[in-house]
Order: structure tokens, then sequence, then C-alpha cells
């Protein structure tokens, strides 16, 4: 996906923000993507949506992901693997007993099932907290850090196929994405959270916050009225100590805790999603002493269900699904 970064004149100068392009641009190792370029948002197309005031701009590219359904993949390759995926189902308990974790789940209609295992992983997310201290009666504090960040879904606010990444006075970040065709997805906030992550919701400072920022930019102003939908999220992030929620580390950091050498408890606080596959290999790797058996890490060069398009070709494999199964239309195929 590429993006637009406009450069704002009372914020960040613009040879800082070439300078961090171009080492974004070297750092990763980056094959695909192509360099970052400098814009004339004048006579460039993505700058006609902008206010006449943005002239300079940069286009570099990252990538993106649909997460639900990595997740979705990720568990069907887990279960073709061996492993059995129990979606809607509910942890209650856990206790040792004889060097093993007895676990009890109950499914949607409350009926009850007992499972064992030898190491238990407590990946619940903004829940890590509560959950340890379900298991073992304690918990340390200061370990989770939980901050809210809020999307708002708008009418499409711009025609062309670029994404912007804009910088509010505030010193953070935000972006507006094309979304699903006929929409704008604006976001992301870094607000700090204390309630329950069930319930969490966009408030309304977020909104007031991110129309303010899009309205500093583009010529196309937006009011709260204009928000279809939006969606929220709890980070369980590792608490670093850092006093501003947008400066939170979004490492990871792995907690194993046993009492006699057996049925180890492992707690992961923090991640995001780009480390995921790396979190989870370390996480096997410093389980292995406990279950008994030593292997490598594999998962670095392994495709994922769906995954093996030929040259990374996406919209090829949806036309050719699309011819092969001439009764889906092509905007479905696509999407599928």
């Amino acid at each position: 996906m590429d993006f637009i970064l406009p450069h704002h004149q009372g914020l960040r100068p613009a040879a800082i923000l070439r300078l961090g392009l171009f080492i974004y641009d070297h750092i990763g190792g980056r094959k695909l993507l192509p360099s970052t370029r400098t814009l004339n948002l004048r006579s460039h197309p993505a700058g006609a949506p902008l206010k006449d005031t943005f002239k300079k701009g940069f286009q570099y590219a990252d990538c993106w992901v649909d997460d639900a359904r990595l997740v979705v993949s990720a568990a069907v390759d887990a279960a073709a693997r061996g492993a059995e995926i129990r979606t809607r189902t509910e942890f209650k308990t856990a206790a040792r007993q004889g060097g093993r974790w007895r676990i009890m789940l109950a499914d949607q209609s409350g009926q009850e099932h007992r499972v064992e295992a030898r190491a238990l992983v407590n990946a619940a997310g903004p829940w890590v907290f509560q959950t340890r201290k379900a298991i073992l009666g304690n918990a340390i504090k200061g370990r989770v850090r939980l901050v809210k960040g809020s999307h708002m879904i708008v009418p499409r606010m711009f025609d062309t196929p670029q994404s912007y990444i804009l910088q509010n006075d505030d010193r953070r970040i935000f972006f507006a994405i094309p979304y699903e065709s006929d929409y704008t997805l604006v976001g992301t906030t870094d607000v700090p959270y204390d309630g329950d992550a069930t319930g969490v919701a966009i408030s309304d400072a977020e909104i007031e916050y991110l129309c303010e920022g899009v309205n500093t930019y583009f010529k196309q102003s937006l009011t709260p009225r204009d928000v279809i939908s939006s969606y929220s999220g709890v980070r369980p992030l590792y608490d670093d100590g850092s006093a501003e929620a947008s400066r939170v580390t979004r490492d990871y950091t792995l907690t194993v805790y046993d009492e006699d050498g057996t049925a180890p408890l492992m707690s992961v606080y923090g991640g995001k999603i780009t480390t995921f596959r790396k979190l989870a290999e370390q996480a096997v790797a410093r389980l292995q002493p406990y279950l008994g058996f030593s292997a490598p890490a594999w998962t670095r060069n392994a495709i994922l269900p769906g995954g093996d398009i030929a040259d990374l070709d996406v919209q090829k494999f949806a036309a050719d699904l699309h011819q092969r199964l001439p009764f889906i239309d092509a905007a479905l195929a696509t999407r599928w």
C-alpha cells in the first residue's frame, strides 16, 4: 500500500522526514516495496484532495493485512498440523496436578469440558493480567498498560488509490485509508484505558480529535455526523514507564512461571501484529525444555493456507477465479 506524507510546515522539517524515510527504505532489507519518492503536491494527483497550503510531500510503501483473515489462516494451518481449535469457548479455571495442567473450559451452551496440558500459554491480550491472577492467585503489578486505539469509517473522501499518513499538532500520526471501495478509514488514536476491554468503543472526544486532524489537511471537511461506523481495540502493551500512551513500547515480553520445573505458565505481554510470528517462535523455544523436544524454527518461509499466489499478483488471481467460475462476478471474486 502506498502512503502519502504531506509536509506540514509547522511541524517536523522536510529534511528530517526524508531522512527517516531513507532509513525506513533500507533498514528492512526491502525486496518488493518501491523506494520513497518526493512529490510536488501541486501537480501530483495525490495532492488534489489536500488543501493548497500543502505543496510538498513524500510517497512510501508499506504492507497491509486483513488481521481477521490472518488469524483464520493461522488457525486453519494449525488445525492441519494437529491442533484442536475451539472458538467461542470460555476459559474457566486451571490448576496444577501431577506435573500437568488440568483446565476447565465451557462452550456456548455452558457445558464444561476438562482438558490436560503439560504447558499453558496465557495469550489473553487485554485480559492477560486478570487471567494470570485467576490462575496463580497473584499478579505482577505494572506489567500491562492498556491503550485504546479507535478508528472511524466515513464516506469516501478521495479517489486516489494511495493512503495518507498525517501528522497532528501533538506530534502523533494518524491515517486516512481507502476502505472497502466506497469509504475512507480514519485512525488511529492512542488513549490510556482503564475499563473493561469487552465493551470498548470510540469516544466523542476521539471522533472530534480525528475530525480536527482530517480537517487540517483535506479540502473536504468532516464532522461527527459524517461518521458511518467505528471500531476500537485495546492494546495490551508492556509497561515501560513511558509518560505518553503513544510512546509506550510495542515490543513484547514473555514470562514463564513454574514451581518445580514442570507445568509452566507462560504469559505474553505486549506485542503487535508485525512480530506475531517471531513471538510465537520464541514462545515455543522457551517451552521446549519443559515439553521434552527440540526442533528448529520453521515458520520464516512457510506459506499460510491460501497464500501460494503466483508472483504475489492478487488481482490476476482474482481475475483467474472469475474466469474459472464466471457465475461469481468480478467484484465478489476480488473480495473473496
